[in-house]
């Protein structure tokens, strides 16, 4: 162009912009300012879009000092586009001041602000902004209020939620999409599933792909698996194709047991449309496979090695499988590979490779990766902090776990689930129980795994009333109805006790169908007590349920020979040859030198076997030779005579 005015100069510089060519757009900033053509509010608003969008929080500062230099920070045009550009780089506090510092503000100006404050999660600030937008006698439009309805993600918003709604109604804006689709969010997370589908009901008008995928969101977030199917198919009765972000809530419906079957044809399907190689879809695809059991890590390993695009995600979900299925040294191995391969290592990585090191009981390794978590500055992470807890309470160190829970922020339910299993496994029950009622006073929120934790650390400890006040008041003081696991706890409590009529009585008024977890934790109960008879009708049952479960068989044998039931014995042994049953032998294993020996029973695979036995002998014959005295002070007295010997490290 032989001539250029400003209006042209905007047109190039906003179209740099809008693509993300920030350096670019400097540069042509820098060429119209020596054109000696006037810079424009309409000029700094596209450049400040850019930046935005970006999040290039220096160069937006540079702009700044700029438009303060010509006078264009007041203006209501570039002033309210500065204003968003603090906003989206997360420097709310500085989008107020540059808020306060304009003479004339718009509605694009206030809705900046309450986005701002939204995005930061300041509740009280950005519904604050609202009032003030209100007595200003702003319009109110679905930019305000969708923000807001962000904000509102738990059941003590409800209220507010409602009031929220109320005004969206009166100001005629309950039919636009992006409002409707938050209110289905917002009232979803508030625990009202019946006010979302109530919303959704009567946006007929106005549904889009976003609309469906809100609401089979919501029906998963409440665990409607059914409902989510639902939804899935009749979004595409009503001619909706879903997308990614369909694809990837629905195929999480599958990791249910209900549902299993539906993943490899959903997996059929998202190959069919096209989406396999979409990561968000890829990584919901591996996730499901690897929940599914065990054989069906190698569908999730099939996954990830055809994916041209790998995501920090994708890498932590096979990661956190290969604990899941138990095969840590796998996971271990991979987490070098990640480091090798310079891939971003995010505080999930960390809390999957510390929890194999937890599983392989390898402390001194699990240190090292506790260093480098520190180094990096996960380890305050909850998450971290988490799986670093178990670590230290696993390998029996519970002053470090304890010690890992105080550094985090302790503002989250998973950390304190994690020192509270910890105690409980460690035989402290009463601390655990301290922990749990110290919980309640620093106001954070229990999950149901928490009373799991809780339950367990009274099972271990014979806290019989106690247990049974927590399972009656799960409920009605904390909302959280008890789940199957909650019962096979209560259950373990009262076997332990001693009271299996009770357990017998609780397995038999559980509200749904037992599953093997409930029926194991009955039998072990049984065992305990030394009910033969309701064993043997326990074991019937999960036999059919799980006829290749070991366990079952060896308990049930066990029991029979204990009350010299040798035919039934026989039997029980005959059945395990017929269906290939082998008992899985258990292992031990030290870590010496940073290196891990595994042994099992009668093992003769150690290189050092031969010394093992050696000692293993002496010691037999030491035990022997104590318990052929009497007298142990005449024992003392014989040892007392031998050079170099402490008694009182015998005692």
């Amino acid at each position: 162009m032989p001539h250029r005015d400003t209006v042209s100069w905007n047109a190039i510089i906003s179209a740099y912009a809008n693509s993300g060519h920030l350096g670019a757009t400097w540069k042509l900033l820098c060429a119209m300012r020596r054109s000696t053509l006037a810079f424009g509010s309409h000029t700094f608003a596209s450049i400040l879009k850019g930046v935005a969008r970006a999040r290039e929080f220096q160069l937006g500062q540079q702009l700044h000092s700029v438009m303060l230099k010509m006078g264009l920070s007041e203006n209501v045009f570039s002033g309210s586009a500065l204003l968003d550009m603090y906003a989206k780089c997360g420097r709310v506090d500085d989008a107020y001041v540059v808020f306060r510092s304009m003479p004339v503000r718009n509605y694009v100006s206030w809705n900046a602000l309450v986005a701002g404050y939204s995005r930061v999660g300041d509740c009280d600030m950005a519904f604050w902004v609202l009032r003030c937008m209100e007595f200003e006698g702003v319009e109110i439009y679905d930019g305000t209020v969708s923000p807001l309805l962000t904000l509102l993600d738990g059941i003590e918003f409800y209220r507010l939620a409602m009031q929220l709604h109320c005004k969206i109604v009166k100001h005629g804006l309950e039919l636009f999409n992006t409002v409707c689709n938050a209110a289905i969010t917002a009232y979803s997370e508030c625990c009202s599933l019946q006010d979302a589908e109530r919303v959704f009901d009567g946006a007929v008008a106005c549904r889009d792909v976003v609309t469906w995928n809100s609401m089979l969101g919501a029906y998963l977030m409440h665990e409607k698996e059914d409902l989510a199917f639902k939804v899935f198919i009749d979004m595409q009765n009503f001619g909706f194709e879903p997308d990614a972000y369909t694809y990837t809530g629905i195929v999480s419906a599958c990791s249910v047991q209900e549902h299993k079957s539906c993943g490899k044809y959903l997996h059929g399907l998202v190959i069919k449309r096209g989406l396999q190689d979409s990561v968000p879809v890829s990584n919901a695809l591996i996730a499901m496979y690897i929940r599914f059991n065990d054989r069906c890590m190698e569908n999730a390993l099939r996954i990830f090695f055809s994916m041209d695009l790998k995501d920090c995600c994708t890498w932590n979900s096979i990661l956190a499988g290969y604990v899941q299925v138990g095969l840590s040294e796998d996971a271990l191995r991979l987490y070098l590979q990640m480091r090798s391969l310079v891939i971003e290592i995010d505080h999930y990585t960390f809390s999957a490779v510390i929890r194999s090191c937890s599983d392989l009981a390898t402390l001194q390794l699990g240190q090292q990766v506790h260093v480098l978590a520190l180094k990096v500055g996960f380890d305050t992470n909850n998450y971290v902090g988490s799986s670093l807890i178990f670590m230290y309470s696993k390998c029996g160190i519970i002053e470090d776990a304890r010690k890992s829970f105080e550094a985090t922020s302790k503002d989250n339910a998973i950390v304190w689930n994690s020192i509270i299993f910890g105690y409980a496994q460690h035989g402290q029950g009463n601390i655990a129980l301290d922990l749990f009622y110290l919980m309640r006073e620093r106001k954070v929120k229990p999950d149901h795994i928490t009373f799991v934790a809780v339950l367990t650390a009274c099972s271990h400890n014979g806290l019989v009333e106690e247990g049974c006040n927590f399972i009656e008041s799960m409920e009605s003081d904390f909302g959280i109805p008890p789940r199957k696991e909650h019962y096979a706890c209560a259950i373990d409590l009262y076997g332990r006790a001693g009271h299996l009529e009770k357990a017998k009585a609780l397995f038999e008024t559980m509200p749904f169908e037992p599953d093997a977890m409930v029926l194991k934790t009955l039998l072990g109960a049984c065992r305990f007590c030394g009910d033969i008879e309701l064993a043997s009708q326990v074991a019937k049952t999960l036999l059919e349920l799980e006829p290749g479960e070991h366990c079952t068989y060896v308990i049930l044998s066990e029991m029979y020979e204990c009350f010299k039931m040798w035919d039934e014995k026989a039997s029980v042994t005959r059945m395990m040859r017929e269906r290939g049953v082998k008992k899985v032998p258990g292992w031990s294993w030290i870590e010496v030198k940073n290196k891990v020996h595994a042994f099992n029973a009668e093992d003769h695979s150690h290189p050092q076997c031969e010394e093992i036995y050696t000692l293993l002998q002496q010691l037999n014959e030491g035990i022997k030779l104590f318990d052929n005295f009497v007298n142990p002070m005449l024992l003392l007295q014989c040892l007392h005579n031998l050079d170099g010997y402490d008694d009182q490290k015998f005692l």
